[in-house]
């Protein structure tokens, strides 16, 4: 067998992360060509590097198909229920940084928190007669905070395109999005409800609670997890 570690396969996650395990004396290269989606891994034996796009990596931890992944806290607490069962945060490697976030248009100057969400969904369904619409990639991590939060009168709408663009086009109401600086769901004339943040996340490294280790798995793990501290 051979220790799997997926990252991302492109863009400047993908860099960034190389970055971060050449920093701990780890090199990782693409092999081929930008559309081949396999690598090398020099500085440790016993080890292969699998490129995946940064939603697939939590899927495949969860699998047992690779060990180690990089991926977002948002992806990983998304797409895994009761991920703390399936995979174990390592490290957060300090970028790829955004906040999962609630957004309502500019123009509602009576809704600020939480609580005047609730109760503009609650006069929004007496008025139109349907559940005002929140447009999200994150079904599961937004339909548990608004829950916790006590918000009802609510319906998630699936956004797979531009999220902030729903209101404007009348396909929503309000957005939950990730952000990372705000500027995009200004441009929309969005703002960030001032207790909307349901999540904050960053790249992370995990490993997988159920992938199969044999003995020079286990020692190619630990000497991983050596370099890193």
């Amino acid at each position: 067998m051979m220790l799997k570690l997926g990252v991302p396969s492109k863009g400047r996650l993908m860099e960034k992360t190389f970055g971060w395990f050449e920093k701990h004396g780890i090199r990782l290269s693409r092999t081929g060509s930008d559309r081949e989606y396999a690598g090398t891994v020099d500085g440790i034996d016993g080890v292969g590097l699998v490129l995946l796009s940064a939603g697939e990596i939590p899927r495949e931890l969860a699998a047992g198909r690779i060990h180690l992944g990089v991926t977002g806290t948002d992806l990983v607490h998304e797409k895994l229920a009761r991920w703390e069962s399936q995979v174990q945060e390592i490290e957060p490697l300090g970028f790829g940084h955004a906040d999962l976030v609630l957004a309502v248009p500019q123009c509602w100057v009576d809704v600020d928190t939480l609580e005047d969400l609730d109760a503009a969904a609650a006069a929004f369904r007496a008025r139109h007669g349907y559940r005002m619409r929140i447009a999200t990639k994150y079904h599961r991590l937004v339909r548990d905070f608004l829950r916790e939060a006590g918000v009802a009168d609510y319906a998630l709408v699936d956004s797979q395109g531009a999220t902030e663009g729903t209101v404007k086009n009348e396909t929503a109401e309000a957005v939950a999005d990730i952000t990372s600086t705000g500027d995009t769901l200004r441009a929309n004339h969005l703002k960030l409800l001032s207790d909307g943040l349901v999540l904050k996340s960053q790249a992370t490294l995990w490993r997988s609670r159920v992938a199969e280790c044999d003995d020079a798995d286990q020692q190619a793990m630990q000497e991983i997890l050596d370099r890193l501290g």
